[in-house]
């Protein structure tokens, strides 16, 4: 919108200085011609300005610095002009000074109008270079999230936003929001069933009024339109200096690589599961048998399993188990235990044949 009324002003201002000049000529046919060949250039200017790649930067900081470079650019090239005049017209009379002014200020006004509008459609990260000296640009506030395809999917990201814990924005990219309606229509009944999963987890997050979510429309002209969702998701973070939030371990180990800071739901649900110590006593309900004799299995509310000794016929009963082991698994985390007041179970037994084999191979 500020560009707009730029451009606006830019289009007032030559045309102002065009009726000035034609203040001085009779004919009213004269001033029209000035006018609208100024408004012309003007508008070719502008159309030419257009073409090329518009990209953000803070409005207020891009035009004051614009104005700066445009004046500075302006008054040399005014001394130019003014240097070229005297060494081919020594003496001019009062009509060709106004003229000469007029024509400074045109150059004044193209010089700004040209300088802020490059400084407004710049990188978002402007950089001061130094010679061995580079000064970045610094991020204030919370870093937003960009939220990836499957962590959309996943669901999971709209009960932690629920908690209140996340205060950041969330930034749903708008290729993001095209890959889910895509799965959404897919052939395929699964892929289609997660498709539809993922946009009634979009709507539940726009209806939460505990966040801040948007959707982006951000350009990346550093990345073909036709790369994969992967590629834009990192340089769409690098772009607004956020964090992706995934559970996928491909893109996790690609954003790391690339310099991205990575939130992955699978280590926050990890992080988040209670620690259990050797010693301790927990209580939980026997789901069905275990794979070694006289062992029952259970789950604890976070999906943790559990594995109790001497527990095989206590299936769909609740059990206080004494915990023996923990172990942790690239599949998550394994408890083993066995109920209060029982012995430990005895090692498997070997069968008769295996011990007649190993006895003559003695």
């Amino acid at each position: 919108m500020l560009l707009w009324g730029l451009r606006a002003l830019f289009v007032i201002v030559i045309a102002a200085i065009a009726f000035t000049v034609g203040s001085d000529y009779a004919e009213n046919a004269m001033r029209f011609v000035l006018m609208v060949s100024a408004i012309g250039v003007a508008m070719v200017l502008i159309g030419i300005d257009m073409l090329l790649p518009r990209k953000s930067l803070a409005a207020l900081s891009g035009a004051f610095l614009g104005l700066v470079v445009g004046l500075v650019a302006a008054w040399s090239l005014g001394l130019v002009l003014d240097s070229l005049i005297k060494s081919i017209m020594p003496e001019m009379d009062e009509t060709g000074i106004r003229v000469i002014t007029a024509i400074k200020l045109m150059i004044g006004t193209v010089s700004c109008y040209l300088a802020i509008s490059f400084i407004l459609q710049t990188k978002d990260d402007i950089r001061f270079v130094v010679p061995y000296v580079e000064f970045a640009k610094q991020s204030r506030g919370n870093r937003p999230l960009v939220l990836d395809t499957s962590v959309v999917i996943d669901g999971r990201i709209a009960d932690i936003c629920e908690t209140r814990i996340i205060d950041s924005p969330l930034i749903i990219p708008r290729f993001v929001l095209q890959e889910l309606q895509a799965i959404a229509d897919s052939g395929d009944k699964l892929k289609r069933n997660r498709g539809r999963r993922g946009l009634d987890m979009l709507n539940k997050l726009q209806t939460n009024d505990k966040i801040e979510i948007r959707i982006s429309d951000t350009r990346l002209p550093t990345v073909d339109q036709t790369a994969d969702v992967d590629q834009k998701l990192v340089e769409l973070c690098k772009k607004l200096d956020g964090r992706v939030v995934t559970n996928d371990y491909n893109l996790n180990k690609i954003a790391q690589l690339r310099g991205v800071d990575v939130i992955n739901i699978n280590d926050l649900a990890n992080a988040l599961k209670p620690v259990v110590l050797p010693g301790e006593t927990i209580r939980v309900k026997i789901i069905k048998p275990g794979e070694e004799p006289g062992q029952g299995v259970g789950y604890l509310e976070d999906g943790t399993m559990i594995v109790a000794e001497n527990s095989r016929d206590k299936i769909n009963e609740e059990v206080t188990l004494s915990v023996t082991s923990v172990l942790q698994t690239s599949a998550g985390r394994m408890i083993f235990g066995r109920p209060e007041g029982s012995l430990p179970a005895p090692p498997p037994r070997r069968s008769r044949s295996r011990i007649q084999g190993t006895e003559s191979r003695v």
